[in-house]
């Protein structure tokens, strides 16, 4: 006589209702920290120290009450100052000046930092098949979206405790430090239901970020558009926007805590919109579905050059845009800022940001140089689209055919390098058009366009760092991204810190000439270039050699 077994037959989940629904989600979540220890322990690094760091140097910078309130004064009476970073709403506060520079914009890149990890952890782990795989276990519909959601608010809670004591320890008050971390962790939760949201709209991870990122950009616009517009405080666009919200908190210039509400009611809504799509979608499908390709390829598609450039197309058109519109804003503005600095300390402030020979030189140099750090995350992104091939498995087929590992990595490294100048040259013209329109002297559109071409070395080098990463250590390609948040803040305040010289120099965007106005160098951009290459080679060299997958 035999006996059998019945094996524990695994609880049927998805449409079971709420409890089922999030069965799993302890163990997702120590997963997702194991995946993610080391690169949001860098994030949470590299924001605090910055913090830390721009609060204790400005004590010596803005040593008196009089020294803080013509800083405060240069930044709020420069529109192209107020439209970057926000207004000063305190002059006489030591931390409301200090931290100008990390309260909006610095929202901002923690908002990016949690899109990309809930979108990675749910709509990436989706696309690859790795989900579907954990799916078949007793894990709940919800399970990986709610892991992935408190993985994001966690690092941003943590984020905001670590940048508050930091900035207690560097002699700041501890009411106003602890609004600014919260203000940052705030935007972060806020952007975590939308990156959420958008994972659900779209089958591509990368979609799925673009359309997360576009929303923040949108909301940084509203931010601008409402501290511009308004004369002493900011106006209604101002209030329609989470990075609005985040600047409102006003730490250390009155500390408006019940502003905080509003990020987390919103965070709440978007979050529930998501997790209402969860529940009906199909496993690996989106809200808005992917349209059926072609029966039979095209002729143009036999080789991997063409291939690539049909894989990165959609992504480029999309920033070709961006930059076409970004170039256009800048290019009109800067026009105005001899008339809108009205005040020595205002064109002191200008200058000290960059360029040589006047204010409108300097603007366009300050406005072109970060829209080059944001040409280098294009570079980033279509690098790391390498990698997004080989884990969800589309590299190997590919391979079976008579292309080479180092023909079909060449060719998104061209789509890449090629696609950054072409977004390069984008900025160059719409910014030097809008320039040439508004001062009638359409001369002005080659110096313009050169001064934004001067950033493709630097960029090239960032693209460089992607594809070394990619080809040497696959696992810790997305630490790309921190070189890239790195690079910008000791950009942006590296003199302000008073870092060593070295230090500063790290950054590749340290060395590009501030053209226009400054004297164009070839050395630095040749010296740029040349690493770049090497890094590339070494890179590409990695990848031929080692395992795929």
């Amino acid at each position: 006589m035999t006996t059998t077994t019945a094996l524990p037959t695994p609880a049927r989940v998805g449409s079971g209702g709420w409890r089922t629904g999030f069965t799993g989600t302890t163990a997702l979540l120590r997963l997702a920290l194991r995946r993610d220890r080391v690169l949001a322990t860098c994030w949470i690094l590299v924001f605090v120290a910055m913090a830390a760091g721009s609060a204790a140097a400005s004590q010596g910078v803005y040593p008196t009450q009089q020294a803080r309130v013509r800083a405060a004064s240069a930044i709020n009476d420069t529109p192209a100052m107020v439209a970057l970073y926000g207004r000063v709403f305190d002059p006489t506060s030591l931390g409301a000046v200090s931290l100008i520079k990390l309260g909006a914009f610095g929202a901002a890149l923690v908002a990016l930092v949690a899109i990309f990890s809930v979108v990675r952890h749910t709509r990436g782990e989706e696309e690859a098949g790795r989900l579907e795989l954990v799916g078949a276990a007793v894990v709940g519909r919800y399970s990986a979206l709610t892991a992935a959601l408190l993985l994001a608010i966690g690092t941003s809670i943590v984020l905001a405790l670590l940048t508050a004591l930091s900035l207690v320890g560097a002699g700041l008050p501890a009411d106003g430090a602890l609004a600014f971390g919260l203000s940052w962790a705030g935007a972060g939760v806020a952007f975590a239901a939308i990156g959420a949201l958008a994972a659900q709209v779209t089958e591509s991870a990368r979609t799925a970020n673009g359309i997360g990122a576009a929303v923040l950009a949108v909301a940084y616009l509203l931010r601008a558009t409402g501290d511009v517009t308004g004369v002493d405080d900011s106006t209604w666009p101002s209030w329609l926007s989470p990075i609005g919200w985040a600047q409102q908190v006003r730490p250390f210039a009155g500390d408006r805590w019940w502003v905080l509400v509003n990020l987390l009611v919103f965070a709440a809504l978007v979050a529930a919109a998501a997790y209402a799509l969860v529940a009906r979608r199909d496993h690996g499908a989106g809200l808005v579905a992917a349209r059926p390709g072609r029966a039979a390829a095209q002729p143009r598609l036999r080789s991997p050059l063409a291939l690539a450039a049909r894989l990165h197309r959609g992504a480029l058109v999309g920033w070709l845009v961006g930059m076409a519109l970004g170039g256009l804003l800048f290019g009109s503005i800067a026009s105005q800022v001899g008339a809108l600095a009205d005040t020595p300390e205002a064109r002191e402030m200008i200058r000290r940001l960059g360029g040589e020979r006047g204010l409108t030189d300097a603007f366009l140099a300050t406005e072109l140089g970060i829209l080059g750090v944001v040409v280098a995350a294009y570079g980033i992104s279509a690098a790391l689209r390498m990698r997004g091939e080989e884990t969800a498995g589309r590299l190997e087929p590919v391979l079976a055919t008579g292309v080479g590992r180092l023909r079909w990595a060449a060719s998104h490294v061209i789509v890449a390098l090629g696609g950054a100048a072409l977004l390069l040259v984008t900025v160059g013209l719409g910014a030097g058009f809008a320039h040439g329109a508004a001062t009638e002297n359409f001369g002005e559109i080659g110096r313009v366009l050169a001064a934004a071409l001067v950033q493709l070395p630097a960029v090239w080098v960032l693209t460089g760092i992607t594809v070394l990463l990619v080809g040497a250590a696959p696992r810790l390609a997305v630490l790309s991204w921190a070189a890239l948040v790195l690079f910008l803040l000791l950009g942006q305040l590296g003199s302000l810190m008073r870092l060593p010289g070295w230090m500063i120099d790290l950054s590749p965007f340290g060395h590009t000439p501030k053209l226009p106005g400054a004297e164009l160098e070839l050395t630095p951009l040749v010296s740029l270039t040349l690493i770049a290459a090497i890094l590339l080679t070494v890179g590409l060299s990695a990848f031929r050699r080692r395992d795929i997958g």
